[in-house]
Parts: structure tokens; sequence; C-alpha cells
């Protein structure tokens, strides 16, 4: 497999060394900027090799190295600073993805692509509809993102083992993210026979707010999301047919129709092989639909 990361920076990094440490294919780095690339391609190979890990990293400035990837990851764009939401990068993002997506039109039109640059359903749906692409090979990252801080306070609050926890976390990578606590559960027994309302209420605000409270400590999330990409890619490798909750382009499902949004998904070899359609409660489908409205008002400002 050749896996091409667009966007050598933090979070760029993170995603070729989680993707070549569970040896999922050989990696290229690609960055503008000169030597960025090339020099954490060597800062991973070195780490690759004491490990005894045989795929290899290479950095580039050269569109055109991305020729034959069976992935494109894209993390190419500005991130957030303290005090930032999600969407205040949109209209700066947004013109960086499209100069990214000619140059996938270019040079790697057959791969899957996952998208990783916020605002991220809004961004996703940018990059489908730039390529005319079909929305089982074309995803955003946020859902297995929001899925790592919830299982992270659910742990901290119940005092149970992360091994044991199973949970979902739908709707936009944003504001209106929609931790499912009705749908999560701890060694199969249902959550809330762990947690109290008020604790319920917790875990929720506490999820939404991870990634600001991580961004205002050390000023970007870096390892979380490379795992999260990694576990994408190694889903669809392995052909795992795990369900994932990821940005898909819906088509009728959950009563919406032409946007991008967190949902949970079967992710085998086909990439979006089934998009699993939950039966939500009054409270939680207004959660949901604040944000497909939020991700919609979101795509009618960008120019596609």
């Amino acid at each position: 497999m050749k896996i091409t990361v667009i966007g050598a920076g933090k979070v760029g990094s993170s995603v070729a060394l989680n993707c070549s440490i569970r040896e999922l294919g050989n990696i290229l780095l690609l960055d503008i900027i000169e030597g960025l690339p090339q020099g954490e391609a060597m800062d991973i190979n070195h780490q690759l090799a004491e490990r005894g890990v045989d795929c290899n990293v290479r950095g580039s400035n050269n569109y055109e190295d991305m020729r034959g990837s069976d992935f494109v990851i894209v993390v190419a764009g500005i991130g957030r600073k303290p005090g930032m939401t999600r969407m205040d990068l949109l209209k700066t993002n947004a013109e960086i993805i499209k100069g990214v997506c000619n140059n996938i039109k270019s040079y790697a039109r057959n791969s899957n692509i996952i998208v990783v640059t916020n605002p991220l359903d809004p961004l996703t749906y940018l990059v489908i509809k730039s390529l005319a692409g079909q929305r089982a090979n074309m995803m955003g990252m946020g859902g297995m993102l929001d899925l790592s801080r919830f299982k992270e306070h659910i742990s901290t609050v119940t005092g149970i083992s992360r091994d044991s926890i199973q949970a979902m976390v739908i709707s936009e990578h944003g504001e209106n993210m929609l931790p499912l606590i009705r749908f999560s559960s701890l060694g199969g027994i249902p959550l809330t026979d762990f947690i109290t309302t008020k604790q319920s209420e917790d875990l929720t605000d506490k999820t939404k707010k991870a990634a600001a409270e991580v961004i205002s400590l050390k000023g970007a999330t870096v390892y979380a999301p490379g795992n999260a990409v990694a576990t994408m890619v190694e889903s669809i490798v392995k052909n795992k047919k795990t369900i994932l909750p990821v940005s898909a382009l819906l088509e009728g499902e959950y009563g919406y129709s032409d946007v991008c949004i967190g949902v949970p998904c079967v992710i085998g070899s086909e990439g979006i092989e089934k998009i699993v359609e939950l039966k939500l409660n009054e409270d939680e489908m207004k959660v949901f639909d604040l944000g497909v409205n939020s991700v919609k008002n979101a795509i009618k400002s960008v120019s596609m």
C-alpha cells in the first residue's frame, strides 16, 4: 500500500508514524515547506528502524510523487488557535483544500481519501464534490477523534478499564457533536448503569470541550488524530469491517441528503460499506439536526 499524507506538520507526521507503526504501507509525507517532510520522514524512519518495522517513510515537496497512491490523507491547512472554533478556519482552509483537490485530480484520482483538515464536515463535502467522487471512498476523520476523547472521559469517571468501553459519537465534528450515552456500554453493560444523570451531562460537555482544552495547554492536538486516521486506514487495508464513526455523505440516511456529517459506518475493503442508522430519540435528534444545519450553512458559504 502507498499512503500519501498531504501536510507534514504535527498532525500529518503523527498520521505517518501511526500508519507505519501498524505496518499499513509505505508513506509519502508531502508538504510545500522545503525540508519539513524530509526531516519528519528521517525522524520517523529512525524509530521504525530500531523497532524492526520495514515500512518506509519518504518526504517530498512534489505532488507528482503521489502517483499511484492507494490512500491520500488530507491534513493540509491552518490549525485552531486558542479561542477559535473549527468553523473559524472555514474560508482559509477551503481555499487550501481546493488546491489540494486539483493535485489529487492530476495524480491520485482513484485513491481512498480521508479528510482531517478542519472544519472537518464541510471540507469533506468540498473534497467529494470537487473530485466528483463516490462516498464509499471519501470520508472525514472527525467522529473517530471525538470517540477517543469520549472513551477517555468515560474511563476517568467510571474507573473502568478503557479496554471494556464501547461507545459512539456522531453528528458534527464541532460545536454540535453528539456523544451517545444511551448507545455506550462497559463490558456490554449499559453505561447508564454506572453513572448519574449529572455525570452523563458532564461527560458530554467534557467531550465537546476536549480539543479546546488541549489546544489551550499545548497549542495543538497531535497524537489522537494520528491514531484515529490509522484506525480508519487499517480497517480498509485489512477489510476489518469495523463500525467506526466517520464523516460520510448522506443519501437519505437519518432523513438528510447532500451533506457530510458524522455517522456510524461499516468500514471495510470497499471503504464505507454501510451507514448504520441508529434509532435516535427526540433529544438526540435535535442535536443531530443542529449539526446538520451547521454544516449545511457552512457549505453554502463556500463556493465549490
